[in-house]
């Protein structure tokens, strides 16, 4: 998952309170204009711009908002766990707490969508979400986006098998 691989601690943001879906956006853009110095409202927009031709939530509680921006020259990714998760109007109708959101170079943009796939096929797999909801520091978020199996696309030994509680 290159285009989260290299995501600095101080681009997770974990257990951030929002009122819905407009609030969590907002907030996530500030973030990204803060760190960036991006203009926030052209942030905001270019989000909601694309939020508004459908939501970007691909179910299982995962969002993927998202923008082409032009001043950039190399993507910008910011990964934000929710608490509580809220609806984002998702199809599976389960309510959102991990939001990958992504700005990609606009004239970059024909990379966006293999590097998206990506993301896909790493969210699918359900401990790779789970060690997501549990991780307690930023810090271990970057270590699980890290971890070489998940970057090679190959679900651990331990993902196969299910776990099973032993009193």
């Amino acid at each position: 998952m290159t285009m989260f691989r290299n995501l600095p601690a101080e681009n997770v943001s974990l257990d951030l309170v929002t009122k819905g879906k407009h609030s969590a956006l907002s907030k996530i853009a500030a973030k990204i204009a803060r760190r960036t110095a991006l203009d926030p409202r052209m942030v905001l927009r270019g989000i909601w711009q694309r939020e508004r031709l459908g939501s970007t939530t691909i179910g299982r509680g995962i969002a993927v908002p998202h923008a082409f921006v032009q001043p950039i020259s190399s993507p910008v990714t910011w990964f934000t766990r929710l608490a509580p998760p809220i609806n984002f109007k998702s199809p599976d109708l389960d309510p959102v707490d991990l939001v990958f959101t992504i700005l990609w170079p606009r004239s970059e943009v024909h990379t966006f969508l293999p590097a998206l796939s990506q993301l896909f096929r790493l969210v699918r797999v359900p401990l790779f979400r789970e060690e997501l909801r549990l991780a307690r520091s930023p810090d271990e978020v970057i270590a699980i986006l890290q971890g070489e199996a998940w970057a090679n696309n190959q679900i651990p030994p331990t993902a196969a098998a299910p776990r099973v509680a032993v009193n």
